[in-house]
C-alpha cells in the first residue's frame, strides 16, 4: 500500500491572503512555528508562498540568511518590507500536492526546492485544504540506512541481478545505485522495486548496462 499525504498531513490550511502585511505574515509564521505560509485568492486557492528568506531577500538583497526567528534573537519587522503585502513578497507560483500525492513525491518536490511545507488542495476546486510538513514525512521515513540497505539488497537479489557488479550508497533515505547492469531494462526494473521499500525517498540507478534491450528495431518491408 503506497502511503499518501492524506496519512500524514496537517489539517489545519496556514495561509494568509494577498493583501496579509508583513506583521500578518511573521506573526502567523510564529503561531504556527513554520518558515513559510501559502498565500491564497478570495476562493482559497494557494497562487504564491512567502519564506523567512523571502522576507530577509527583500531587507538584504540576499537569500538563505539567518532566520528571522531564532529563540530569544528574534528580529523586529524589517523596515524593508514593513509596507509590502504578501502577494508583493511571494514566490508564485505555489507548490502544492493533493491527499492523494504518494508521500515520496511530496518528499522528492521538497528536498529538490528545498521547501520544509507544501499547501495541500483538492483537486477538483483548487483550494487549500491543509499543510504537510517535512517532519510529518521524516516520521515515514525514519529507517536507518542499513536496513534500508539491507531491503535494497534484497530487491536487487529478487530481480535476480548481481550485487557484487553494484555500488549502493543511502543518504538521507534517497538511495544511488552504480555499476553495471546486463540489460537495459533492469534500470526500470530497480528503480520500482526500489521506490516500494519503506523508508526510501528516492531510488537513483547511474549503472551502465551491456545490452540495451529497449531498443526498438524497425521492420523491414520488402
Amino acid at each position: 500500500m503506497v502511503t499518501q499525504v492524506k496519512d500524514v498531513m496537517g489539517v489545519v490550511a496556514i495561509a494568509v491572503h494577498r493583501q496579509a502585511t508583513c506583521t500578518e505574515l511573521m506573526a502567523t509564521m510564529r503561531r504556527f512555528k513554520v518558515n513559510a505560509v501559502a498565500v491564497i485568492d478570495t476562493d482559497g486557492r494557494p497562487v504564491g508562498m512567502v519564506s523567512e528568506d523571502d522576507l530577509l531577500s527583500k531587507e538584504t538583497g540576499t537569500s538563505y540568511g539567518e532566520p528571522l526567528f531564532e529563540g530569544r534573537r528574534r528580529r523586529q519587522e524589517p523596515e524593508a518590507t514593513a509596507g509590502l503585502t504578501a502577494q508583493e513578497i511571494m514566490t508564485s507560483p505555489a507548490l502544492t500536492v493533493s491527499a492523494e500525492t504518494p508521500i515520496r513525491e511530496a518528499a522528492r518536490l521538497m528536498r529538490d526546492h528545498r521547501i520544509k511545507q507544501l499547501p495541500v488542495i483538492d483537486p477538483t476546486s483548487g483550494k487549500i485544504t491543509g499543510t504537510v510538513h517535512q517532519v510529518d514525512l521524516l516520521k515515514v521515513f525514519s529507517r536507518w540506512a542499513p536496513d534500508i540497505l539491507a531491503d535494497v539488497a534484497a530487491a536487487i537479489a529478487r530481480l535476480h541481478l548481481d550485487t557484487r557488479t553494484l555500488a549502493i550508497t543511502v543518504d538521507d533515505g534517497v538511495v544511488r545505485v552504480g555499476g553495471r547492469l546486463a540489460r537495459r531494462s533492469q534500470i526500470a526494473q530497480l528503480t520500482e522495486a526500489g521506490r516500494r521499500i519503506k523508508g526510501v525517498v528516492d531510488l537513483q540507478v547511474d549503472a551502465t548496462y551491456g545490452h540495451d534491450d529497449q531498443t526498438e528495431t524497425p521492420s523491414l518491408r520488402v
